[in-house]
Parts: structure tokens; sequence; C-alpha cells
């Protein structure tokens, strides 16, 4: 089949480059290149955005700004500091590109409700065209103020009277959270740097927990070849299945930053995840040798023939790449929020979609290194080839069981690690008396099955005795300490914008909302990891804590995802105490404890 293998890429690569816009060859007219919004922030003030055009740019010194009627007076723009560019005939220039988002005071009559708001710009295109000033105008309905967080500049107005550098500093925030800057740097850099740079990030993101299920399926997938696969046979089926999960990474993205909304998010339920589950549960049976691989059912053939059947096609894999992207990683990190918000601002699908095509392909690098050593363990058949698939088996049902534990009770979950412990251990006679010539194998894995015994009996003592949690079984039972024990942090649920709105109306102190969902595995890492550990938490502390839990996606939390462009979980946001975002301290992805302890050390000045 490797001789499928061109072919197959074409198809891909062709998939992904239709579904993307092709990039401009011809300059834009002035209203696209340089489109212009405005909108009241409140009584006092209005907020003009500019989405500039990849490769456009705006001069900084050509903005004017009149209003109709003139009666309607307005004050000295408040604007971020631009990049400063070399011209060919007027030498150094300040110059803004992505958007840009100006503050005008304004001083109206009491009678006066709207008026009509008139920008002039001027602007360039890299390819060697610069435009005339261009005029743009917006109707302004000063009784229709943004909510609360809307206007940036307006708030760092309000903190700081009219200073310009407190707007300049606050404006320049905007993008000094990680996803802010990773968004700047596909605006900015060139197209080799921004793939290299996305491929690294795909190579970090390989060694998270949204990543690692992903080793045994494709492990799984490669043994049950059985003994007789080919090295270039098994980098084969590991490169179909990358592309499958790159392709998706690309597709599902653009998707994501065109429409605000993460396709992995509604396919985290219980059907999806049941189904999931009930497919690896279904291969590992048949590395157990319950049944042959040649299945009676027309839907099991196709799960033969996709992951583990003699001659499976290399589609198929692709396929089983392209699901395990879906439903094992729908985690958001730091680049993948990065450009999905580039695309969201800019519409550029092209560059977005290439550079999220390449993360994955850097994620996908690890794999097909394991994809390799997987059939490196294949040596001949026989009693060790067995083993070794029903090893793998127990691996996946593992992951079948990690896929399930968002939508189990905690007790069902906690007896399911038990049972899969204990049978594991038994399996590998941890119960049975050793001969006495017995070899050293024997007894490595001997001593290996009665440690899973232990851990089994531990894992189901502890939930007999109300643990719930599978990484420490046994806490449940300590004695209690003569010390008293650390209030554990409160975080008050809020489910919609209105509800969030109202509390931090009535917020005394900096406020810490977090977004979480229950099958997002870096939002439980935070739970466990960094909120844990005493110097975050004591800062938490000072703190209003607020949780979104958006594990349903229903229609308000979308809503509420999307007030803040976020895409999905986990994501941090903190809030003054006056109720106004704290810019360029977002969180999102998982951070480690010190880093995390910094943020806080910020939203709390």
């Amino acid at each position: 089949m490797t001789h499928r293998l061109p072919l197959l890429l074409a198809v891909l690569a062709s998939l992904l480059f239709a579904l993307l816009p092709a990039r401009a060859a011809e300059p834009m007219q002035p209203e696209q290149a340089f489109a212009m919004s405005a909108h009241a922030l409140g009584p006092d003030s209005v907020e003009v955005v500019f989405r500039v055009a990849k490769d456009y740019y705006l001069y900084a010194d050509k903005f004017r700004f009149e209003t109709e009627p003139e009666t309607v007076v307005l004050g000295e723009p408040q604007r971020p500091k631009g990049k400063l560019k070399h011209d060919e005939f007027f030498g150094e220039v300040e110059t803004h590109r992505g958007e840009l988002r100006i503050l005008l005071p304004v001083s109206a009559p009491a009678e006066v409700k709207t008026f009509r708001l008139i920008a002039f710009s001027q602007g360039c295109w890299d390819g060697g065209v610069c435009y005339p000033p261009t005029e743009q105008s917006a109707e302004i309905d000063l009784t229709a103020s943004a909510a609360p967080g809307g206007g940036l500049l307006d708030r760092a107005l309000k903190a700081g009277g009219n200073d310009t550098a407190a707007a300049d500093k606050a404006a320049t925030d905007t993008s000094a959270d990680e996803s802010g800057r990773i968004a700047a740097l596909l605006g900015d850099a060139s197209l080799p740097l921004v793939l290299a740079s996305f491929f690294g990030f795909g190579l970090l993101l390989a060694f998270t927990p949204c990543t690692f299920p992903m080793i045994p399926i494709l492990s799984g997938i490669i043994v049950g070849q059985g003994h007789a696969v080919s090295h270039a046979r098994a980098f084969a089926l590991s490169l179909a299945y990358v592309l499958g999960m790159a392709v998706t990474y690309a597709i599902a993205g653009v998707a994501a930053g065109l429409s605000g909304t993460l396709l992995v998010a509604a396919l985290q339920n219980v059907w999806v995840l049941s189904a999931f589950a009930l497919l690896f549960v279904l291969l590992a049976l048949s590395m157990f040798g319950f049944y042959e691989l040649q299945l009676p059912t027309a839907l099991q053939s196709r799960l033969a023939a996709g992951s583990q059947g003699k001659g499976g096609h290399l589609g198929s894999v692709a396929a089983m790449g392209a699901l395990s992207a879906l439903i094992v990683g729908p985690c958001v990190a730091a680049p993948l929020a990065g450009a999905l918000l580039y695309i969201a601002q800019t519409g550029d699908a092209a560059l977005g979609g290439m550079a999220l095509f390449t993360m994955a392909l850097g994620m996908g690098a690890p794999l097909l290194a394991v994809g390799l050593a997987a059939r490196s363990v294949l040596p001949k058949a026989g009693p060790w080839m067995e083993g070794v698939k029903k090893a793998f088996g127990v691996i996946l049902l593992g992951v079948a069981l990690w896929l399930l534990m968002p939508v189990l009770p905690p007790l069902a979950g906690m007896l399911g690690w038990a049972a899969l412990l204990l049978f594991s251990g038994i399996f590998l006679h941890a119960l049975d008396p050793l001969p006495p010539q017995a070899r050293g194998w024997q007894r490595f894995w001997k001593a290996a099955g009665v440690v899973l015994t232990l851990a089994g009996a531990a894992m189901l003592v502890g939930a007999l005795a109300g643990s719930r949690d599978p990484l420490q079984p046994l806490a449940v039972l300590r004695a209690e300490a003569s010390t008293p024990a650390a209030t554990p942090l409160r975080f008050e649920a809020v489910s919609s914008i209105a509800e969030l709105d109202a509390r931090l109306a009535g917020a005394d102190r900096p406020v810490m909302l977090d977004f979480y969902a229950d099958w997002c595995v870096s939002c439980k890492e935070m739970e466990r990891y960094t909120f844990t550990d005493p110097q975050v938490a004591e800062r938490m502390s000072r703190m209003l804590l607020l949780k979104a839990d958006v594990t349903a996606n229903t229609g308000e939390h979308k809503a509420l995802l999307k007030r803040f462009g976020l895409f999905g979980p986990p994501g941090t946001i903190f809030f003054d105490a006056a109720g106004q975002e704290r810019q360029g301290l977002r969180v999102v992805g998982f951070m480690r404890a010190q880093p995390f302890a910094e943020i806080l050390d910020r939203a709390l000045r």
C-alpha cells in the first residue's frame, strides 16, 4: 500500500488548500484593506476600530476625524504606539498593522443622541501600491454603550484620567498575553518563520496529556498488523494517521476561527464519547483473541480494515487520525488560541490554516517515531507477539476508560480503573506461584502483576471508602493532621453573560474568571497542580473567584466564550475591583504554579 502514499498526500493537501481562500494577488479596495467601524463606549467616548488586512499598513500620522453635526466636539485621539518602518520617500514613519483601536473623547450637547463620525486615514500595500487619503464614516448612537469590558482604551482613561501613557500601555497590553503574541506573530513574521514556529509549538504540545492517548491508539494500529508488517508499512500507517490528524486540525481550526465556535466541544457528549470508547474496546478484544479480524457485520469489518485488518487502507487509518484529533485532544492551548484569534481578527484563513496544519505535523512527529518503535518490538511470531498484542489491548481499554471519565459518575470511574488494574495483575500471574527455576523475565512480569494488583486493590478500597480521586485513592483514609487544614478555594458559578455582569458589578476586589469543562484535561491539570499550590492558593484567596463551566456547550456558554474571544477552555480572565478586564493577563491553556503566581501578583496590584 505504500505506493499509494503520494496519492494520499496529494489528496489531503488539495483538500486542505481547496477549502482555504487564495492569497490576493491584486491590491484590495481601500474600504476592504482598511475596514473601519466605530461604536460608543459611553456618552463621552467612542471607539474606532480599523481592521487592516494582511500585507497592508496605515500611517500613524494620517488619521483625522470629523463629526456631523459640528456641535459634537472630539477630543485628542488616543491610540497605541505603532511600529517604525523605513519608507523610501518619507524616511522613518510610524505604521499600524492588524487590528487598531482608537479612543475618541466626545463632548455633545444633551439633545444630541446620535451623530455621524467621519474618519480619514491613509495607508499602503506591501506589494507596492499606496492609497490616497480614504474617507469612511459610521453612525454613532451615544445611548448604546458597549458592554462592560468592551473598550480597552476607555477603561485605561477611566483608570488614569487623560493620561496618554496609561492609554498607550493599556493598548499595548492587548497582545501581551501569550495567545495575543502568537496572533501577532502570524501578522508580522515571514511565512517560513511562522511555519517553523508553529512546528515547534506542535512539538511542545506533543508532550501534553491531551496528546498522550494518541500514542497507544497509533501503536495499537501498528501492532494489530502483526509481526509481518515492515518498517516502510509501519511508517506509512503512522504518516497517514498524522496527516489525517493534521488536516483535521487545519480545517476544524479555520472553521472555529471564522465562526468563533470549536467543533470539538460539540463532540464531547456521552453518545460520541461512548461510541468512540466502544471502538477501542472492540479493538482491544480483538487483540485478546476473542474473535477473528474478519468480522460478520459491516461496521466491525470497517473497524478492522481501518485500524488493524490485514491490508487495511491508509485512508481508513487517516480517518482514525482525524477522529482522534477531534475526540481525544479537545483542549485549547496558547498556540491554537493564537492561530484562531488571528483567523477571527483578519479572516486570513489561508495563513491560519497552514499554521495549524504545520502545528499538527509537529504534534505528530513523535507519533511517527512511536509508530516505527512499535514495529521494532515485533521481531517474530510466537508467544512474545501474543503478549505484546495483549499488552496493547489493555492500553486501549485504558484509553476507552479515559475517554469516558468526563461522563461517568466518579465512583464508576474509580471502579473501572480498579477492575482494569486487578484483571491486568491477575493475568500477569500475580497470584500464581513461580516455579523454582523461574527466569528473570518471569519474575519481572510477576512483580509487575503484583504492583498492578496492589494498585487496583488500593483503588477499590479507596472508592468504597468514599475517595473519588484516582491519583490519590487512599487519601480519604489518612489521619487528620494536627494543624488545621487549609480552607479550600470557593468558586462561584456563572453560566451566562448576565450572571457574569451582575457579579462583576458587585465586586469589591479583583476578580478571576476560570473557564472549565469536564472533558478538558488541561482544565483538570490547572485545578490539581496549579490552583492547589500554596503560593497560588494564598493569592487566589484575596480575589473573587468565578468559574464558568462550559461542559454542556449551551448557547449561553458559547456566548460567554465569545464575549472574551475564547474558542474553548481552559482560559483564565482577570478583572479589577471595578469589574473591568485587566488586559495582558489572560492565561490560555495549562500554566505551572510559579508563572501563574506571577500573573496573580500583577492582577492584585
